[in-house]
C-alpha cells in the first residue's frame, strides 16, 4: 500500500484532493501550502481534539512557514448553532485576516460543518481545509462541501455548499477515537455498500468486526473506498438535485431521532444513522419493495459490530411516532409537503421515494417505540 492514497473530487475549478494515509496532521503545512492563496490560516478545533492533535498540527504549519491562529470551541453537536457560528466569525475577524486566508477544520463533523459554513460567509467566502479526526468525518462529512448548523426544529437546516481546498485524512488519529465514536463512523461506511455497492457490503460483513476493533488496514480501505464512492456521486450531483440524495440513506429517520433526543450525547449521529438505516430497510420490506431477509441481514450486521439496532436504551420520555413524523416534515429534503425517504429494492439498490404514505411510516415508528 502506498504511503498516501489520493482520491480526486472532480468539480472543474472547485476540484480538490482527499489524501488518506498516516502522519498527515504532522505534514499538514507542507501538504496544504500549494493550495493556499497565502500562508495564513486560522485553525478551528474543539477542546478534546486540541488536547490530542493541535500541537502536532501547529508544528507542521510552523515547518511550512504558514502563519496561524487558533479558535478552540466546546465539543459536541450543540456547538453547531448560531451563537457559536457568530463567536467563530468574530474571532476570525479579530485576527485581521483577509480574503487570501483560509480556515483549517481540525476535528470531526461538528467542527468541519461549522468551519466550512463560516468560511463560506466570512468576507463573502474564503477557502478552508478539512483535517477530519473521526472516522465519520473522514468517510462522509468532510467530503462534498456540505456545510451547516443545526436549528431547534431540525438538523443542518441553515448552511451552504462550499467545497474545501483539500482534505487530509490522517489514519493515525483514529487510534485516539473512543470505540463508540469509531462505531458511529462505521455506520456511514456501511451505508456506501447498502446504497449502491453490494460487494462492498460483503466486505464490511467480513472486515467490519476487525475495523471497529482497531485494524488500521481495514480502516484505511474503508476510508478510501467510501471517499471514492462519495466523490463519484458528488462529481455528478454537487448540489443534491439527483443522485446525491442517495447518500441520505437512513438519515430521514436518523435526523428525526437526533432532533427528538436534543442533539445530546445520548445518541450520536452515526448511531442514529444505523437505527435509521434499519428502519429504511424495514419500511422497504413492509412496502414489498425489498426482501425481508435483506432487512434482517442489515440488522444482524449492525448488531454484530455493536451498533444500536433499535430505540431501546435511547428513547426519551414522551417520544411518539407523531412527533418523529413532525420532525421529518421539517427535514430539508422535504418537497411540496412530502417527506423524502431513501428506500431500497435490496442491498445495493437504493432509490429516492417521495410518495410514501405517512400512515406506513407512523405504523413502523409505533412498532419501533413499543419494542
Amino acid at each position: 500500500m502506498s504511503a498516501v492514497d489520493t482520491v480526486r473530487v472532480g468539480l472543474d475549478q472547485r476540484s480538490y484532493d482527499i489524501l488518506v494515509g498516516p502522519g498527515l496532521v504532522a505534514e499538514a503545512g507542507r501538504r496544504m501550502a500549494p493550495v493556499l492563496s497565502s500562508p495564513r490560516v486560522v485553525v478551528v478545533t474543539d477542546e478534546t481534539v486540541a488536547r490530542l492533535h493541535l500541537a502536532t498540527l501547529r508544528g507542521g504549519l510552523d515547518a511550512a512557514g504558514i502563519r496561524h491562529d487558533t479558535v478552540v470551541l466546546p465539543p459536541g453537536e450543540a456547538t453547531k448553532d448560531f451563537p457559536h457560528l457568530q463567536h467563530l466569525c468574530e474571532r476570525v475577524l479579530e485576527f485581521g485576516v483577509d480574503r487570501g486566508a483560509a480556515l483549517v477544520a481540525l476535528g470531526g463533523g461538528v467542527i468541519g460543518d461549522l468551519t466550512g459554513f463560516a468560511a463560506s460567509i466570512l468576507l463573502r467566502g474564503i477557502g478552508f481545509v478539512q483535517v477530519p479526526t473521526t472516522l465519520l468525518s473522514q468517510v462522509d462529512s468532510a467530503v462534498g462541501g456540505k456545510t451547516a448548523i443545526d436549528m431547534p426544529t431540525g438538523k443542518n437546516l441553515v448552511g451552504s455548499f462550499h467545497q474545501p481546498l483539500l482534505v487530509l485524512s490522517d489514519m493515525d488519529v483514529l487510534r485516539t477515537l473512543p470505540r463508540r465514536e469509531l462505531l458511529a463512523g462505521y455506520a456511514e461506511v456501511v451505508k456506501y455498500g447498502l446504497l449502491g455497492d453490494p460487494a462492498f457490503f460483503d466486505w464490511c460483513e467480513r472486515a467490519g468486526p476487525a475495523l471497529v476493533a482497531g485494524d488500521a488496514d481495514a480502516a484505511r480501505r474503508a476510508v478510501v473506498a467510501s471517499c471514492r464512492a462519495k466523490a463519484a456521486i458528488v462529481a455528478r450531483d454537487e448540489r443534491e438535485t439527483g443522485d446525491r440524495a442517495l447518500l441520505n440513506l437512513g438519515h430521514t429517520f436518523g435526523h428525526a431521532l437526533e432532533v427528538e433526543s436534543g442533539f445530546g450525547g445520548g445518541l450520536l449521529h452515526g448511531e442514529a444513522v444505523a437505527i435509521g438505516t434499519i428502519m429504511a430497510f424495514d419500511l422497504s420490506a413492509r412496502l414489498g419493495l425489498c426482501p425481508g431477509q435483506d432487512a434482517v441481514r442489515v440488522r444482524r450486521h449492525f448488531a454484530a459490530v455493536g451498533l444500536p439496532t433499535g430505540l431501546a436504551g435511547v428513547r426519551g420520555s414522551g417520544w411518539t411516532a407523531e412527533r418523529l413524523v413532525a420532525h421529518m416534515a421539517k427535514d430539508k429534503k422535504a418537497r411540496n409537503g412530502r417527506v423524502t425517504f431513501i428506500l431500497v429494492r435490496g442491498i445495493g439498490q437504493a432509490f429516492v421515494a417521495r410518495d410514501v404514505e405517512i400512515a406506513a411510516v407512523t405504523a413502523l415508528l409505533e412498532d419501533a417505540i413499543a419494542a
